[in-house]
């Protein structure tokens, strides 16, 4: 393509993890996105926070893993069929009182305030029918069990048991070298039905300085792209260039209109 090149742009996801893109850019493109070549900017969000976006899937994972690790919570909500909501509005709704209650038991304990990151999914069969669910990852510190407990709607006394929405279940994060980018990937599958985020507001953002546009060139990344993606070869390549960190998980895919382009997740060595 005329007057075209390879932009790197190396996102940082907290201490332990950047995520390197390398796309095709233009010089038309280039003009209308000047910036100062070192000054940190944090990662835009998506405009829709829609998991069935290829991007915004990839920046859901990127902000996981910037702000969430060891010992922190993965919790599942499910509902009764008899306290299922009409809408995903009314789901939320619940959701969000749920993390109310968790974020003033925290509070009371005198612990950090509650970070999250709430998903609320509505699958649809083939019968017609929705299902709706919650996937939240959350900030350790409280007992699982006591995580589990708060799914109430009516809240239990010394009189009357608690009467749940439905099913919850607490598990502690369990990293590995992806960091926590398998839970999270499950966490925005594929699936029918629709699938979205939201956030509070105490989360730390990925971020990146300007773009590098003249690291690499368009006939040395052709050459790569036609290396199996689990080579030694394809992987020590990654790893010179990003020294100190080792490549962990790789997604390219070629644009006929621009060429190929590259999503890599990168740890921090030991």
């Amino acid at each position: 393509m005329k007057n075209s090149f390879m932009r790197e742009k190396v996102i940082h996801c907290g201490k332990n993890f950047i995520a390197p893109e390398i796309f095709p850019y233009t010089g038309r493109q280039q003009g209308a996105a000047k910036g100062r070549r070192g000054k940190k900017q944090k990662v835009s969000e998506p405009k829709q926070k829609n998991l069935n976006d290829r991007r915004a899937k990839r920046y859901f994972v990127q902000l996981a893993n910037t702000n969430f690790g060891e010992e922190d919570l993965a919790v599942h909500l499910t509902y009764s069929p008899e306290y299922l909501p009409e809408t995903e509005e009314k789901a939320h709704e619940i959701a969000t009182r749920y993390l109310r209650r968790v974020a003033y038991r925290r509070d009371k304990l005198g612990l950090p305030p509650l970070k999250y990151i709430l998903i609320t999914q509505e699958g649809r069969k083939r019968n017609g029918t929705h299902r709706i669910h919650h996937h939240i990852i959350m900030n350790g510190g409280l007992d699982r069990d006591e995580v589990e407990a708060m799914w109430w709607k009516v809240k239990g006394t010394k009189k009357r048991e608690a009467v749940m929405y439905g099913w919850a279940n607490a598990d502690r994060l369990k990293p590995n070298k992806k960091g926590i980018a398998n839970m999270a990937g499950y966490m925005v599958q594929d699936s029918a039905g629709k699938k979205h985020w939201t956030q509070s507001q105490n989360l730390e953002k990925p971020w990146h300085r300007g773009p590098n546009d003249t690291k690499y060139s368009r006939r040395q990344l052709e050459r790569i792209a036609k290396l199996p993606q689990d080579s030694e070869e394809y992987k020590r390549f990654w790893e010179r260039q990003y020294k100190g960190w080792e490549l962990v998980d790789s997604e390219q895919r070629y644009v006929e209109q621009s060429g190929w382009h590259f999503y890599l997740t990168m740890r921090r060595k030991c």
